[in-house]
């Protein structure tokens, strides 16, 4: 078993900006020189998460209007009364999707449904320069 570790750069916008970071993952794995495994990826921070959805815009607005109406940005948030931040809600939002997604590859491609591609989703008040780590396990 061979494992590699690689990152994924990128600028947001904040404010549940939706990336699909579908691409960068199928080069990373046909880059790899790896036949079969899984990759795994990770974003470090407590306010971004990663998911599948159909990436096409009706599906991300009704993902972004689900995420504002459990956890609107307009509530009151302990935290924001603590750090005065304003991002609260950012990160209810990343804790209730995750940091990390697995995705099994064969043939050197991701083994991902006709529709279905990975979702990198910022949800920080604010841009950010962010880091996506991926990890492919494999032989």
């Amino acid at each position: 078993m061979t494992v590699q570790t690689m990152t994924l750069k990128m600028q947001t916008r904040g404010e549940a900006d939706c990336i699909d970071v579908t691409p960068e993952t199928e080069q990373i794995i046909a880059e790899s020189g790896l036949d079969a495994g899984i990759a795994t990826l990770f974003v470090p921070g407590s306010t971004a998460a990663l998911t599948t959805i159909e990436f096409e815009p009706g599906a991300l607005k009704d993902f972004q209007r689900l995420f504002e109406e459990i956890a609107a940005k307009g509530r009151s948030y302990d935290h924001n009364e603590r750090w005065g931040d304003g991002n609260g809600h950012s990160h209810v939002r990343a804790a209730l999707l995750g940091p990390s997604l697995t995705i099994p590859f064969a043939d050197r491609k991701l083994l991902l449904g006709t529709w279905q591609q990975i979702l990198f989703i910022d949800f920080d008040n604010r841009p950010r320069d962010r880091t996506i780590i991926v990890q492919v396990m494999g032989e």
